[in-house]
């Protein structure tokens, strides 16, 4: 699917993910690999760079993770960033040095070798987000020191016969002045053509998608209505066709009017979809139910049961998922690029079914499947949807589930969601809803007493969902929310608004 790639070679940085987003911004296709990954598994045509991470460890210590020495011989350029650099000049014999103070946060580096490939067209002063413990003391032979700072003197080394350069700071976060620069600087050392975009992936992945499936074999695929399994089918429907039966479940824990909704965005595509309306089953699977975790494993069961009689009624060979990369990495360990995805989006299918899966969206970031999307047509209202979790609304109804509290949720939901869009904080927060509280409160309406639920409204912005920060919305949309709801939803009397962060909550309230 890439013509070019650079490897980035994770050694537990919590910055790994962002090096291969600034990457990719930058016009250049990586992925992310397990540190002891061989070189035979990562060499190839398309490899055109090796990146090695940040890291927690010391290279100091004996049982440091390691690199196979024989990356070296691929003969690409490779970039040390922090634990990767003191790697590159440990094995070089290089001296290590454990600093007795810990540098953490802006520094200022001085650029010391003007000839220097990594700070070309920069100044001589620059700052830096530096991370580290230990510093490489003295070069290895070969290498030149490029750049020192205070406490540190050696900042950057190159070594220009090996291809092989080493900073101690950090490019890919905004701290870094001058990051975006230096990773530029090192990708056409590497000679990339910086032209991966989402235009590029939708050819390329059109073509792989046929060459995967064949020219018969049938996809089933779960559509929710989210921007992750939209995208997904489109893609799956240009590739092969009528060959791809998608399959929407209403478990009547969506959205106010979901199924419609959705139903009306892929009208212009010429989709094959199958719309079950199985929300009766859920609401009677979940009566009296109010334990969060047996709600999840109810909602969860059931769906696999409604979801597979469906999609074996198909009789597909594949099933398709909306699988993002960052999932790919996370559920299979640190730089787990190269392995399959441990979980699924339809738990347990796959192995239930005998089916083979096909994952359209395994190597995006959410950001490039939302661009991927925008090309592909799928209306920006679909696009910009936020996330939506699985368990519906369940994790939303705190207590007991009845069909009249789910409907109280869907009208607050939607009335927030409605002024969120009108005032145009819908874009900037990352996921926003109405939670309904098993609480009642005493209110007055009119001359009348009221004894009626209190509804929480919660908007929260975050960059990668691992934390979040509540959304500083102002208080006048918080007020017409309030007003609107209280007076167009019949059983609710109060309306409050969560600013706690995550941590110490969670985004979702169960």
């Amino acid at each position: 699917m890439h013509h070019e790639r650079i490897a980035i070679l994770d050694f537990g940085s919590q910055y790994t993910h962002l090096i291969t987003r600034r990457l990719r911004e930058l016009g250049a296709f990586s992925l992310v690999y397990k540190s002891d990954v061989e070189p035979d598994e990562l060499s190839g045509s398309d490899l055109k760079g090796i990146i090695l991470s940040g890291g927690p460890n010391s290279v100091l210590d004996p049982n440091a993770p390691c690199m196979n020495i024989k990356l070296l011989d691929l003969g690409v350029p490779i970039l040390g960033i922090c634990y990767g650099m003191q790697l590159l000049a440990r094995d070089s014999k290089g001296k290590i040095c454990s600093a007795t103070k810990r540098e953490y946060g802006k520094s200022t580096i001085e650029v010391i070798d003007t000839k220097s490939v990594l700070f070309k067209g920069m100044k001589t002063k620059q700052a830096v987000w530096m991370s580290h413990g230990d510093h490489v003391e003295t070069v290895p032979d070969g290498y030149t020191a490029t750049a020192k700072t205070s406490g540190v003197p050696v900042a950057a080394m190159e070594n220009s016969a090996s291809r092989c350069f080493g900073i101690q700071f950090h490019p890919e976060v905004t701290h870094t002045q001058y990051g975006n620069t230096l990773l530029l600087n090192f990708l056409h050392f590497c000679e990339m053509s910086l032209d991966w975009n989402a235009g590029h992936f939708i050819e390329g992945k059109i073509e792989e998608l046929r060459r995967q499936i064949g020219a018969e074999a049938t996809v089933v695929l779960g559509l929710s209505g989210g921007v992750d399994s939209s995208v997904a089918a489109l893609l799956l429907h240009k590739a092969i066709g009528c060959r791809l039966v998608c399959v929407f479940v209403d478990t009547g824990l969506m959205r106010k009017d979901e199924m419609r909704h959705v139903q009306d965005a892929f009208a212009q595509f010429d989709l094959s979809v199958k719309w079950i309306d199985a929300s009766e089953r859920f609401l009677d699977e979940l009566k009296d139910v109010s334990d969060p975790e047996q709600k999840r494993k109810i909602i969860g069961r059931t769906f696999i049961e409604v979801f597979e009689r469906e999609a074996k009624a198909t009789k597909a060979e594949y099933l398709g998922q909306g699988t993002l990369y960052p999932d790919v990495i996370e559920s299979s360990g640190i730089g787990g690029a190269v392995l399959v995805k441990s979980h699924h989006n339809v738990g347990g299918l796959p192995e239930r079914m005998n089916m083979k899966l096909v994952e359209p969206l395994r190597e995006l970031f959410k950001d490039e499947v939302r661009r991927v999307g925008m090309i592909l047509g799928l209306p920006e209202r679909m696009v910009w949807r936020h996330p939506f979790p699985g368990p519906g609304l369940a994790v939303r109804l705190p207590g007991v589930i009845t069909r009249e509290r789910v409907s109280l949720l869907q009208d607050a939901d939607a009335i927030f969601i409605e002024e969120l869009r009108k005032s145009g904080w819908y874009k900037l927060t990352s996921q926003a809803f109405a939670v309904l509280l098993p609480v009642q409160t005493v209110g007055i309406m009119g001359d009348e007493r009221t004894y009626e639920s209190m509804c929480a409204l919660r908007a929260v912005q975050s960059e990668d969902f691992m934390t979040a920060d509540w959304a500083r919305l102002p208080h006048e949309l918080l007020e017409r929310c309030a007003q609107r709801i209280i007076n167009e939803v019949k059983g609710i009397n109060r309306v409050v608004f969560d600013i706690t962060s995550k941590p110490p909550a969670t985004i979702e309230y169960e």
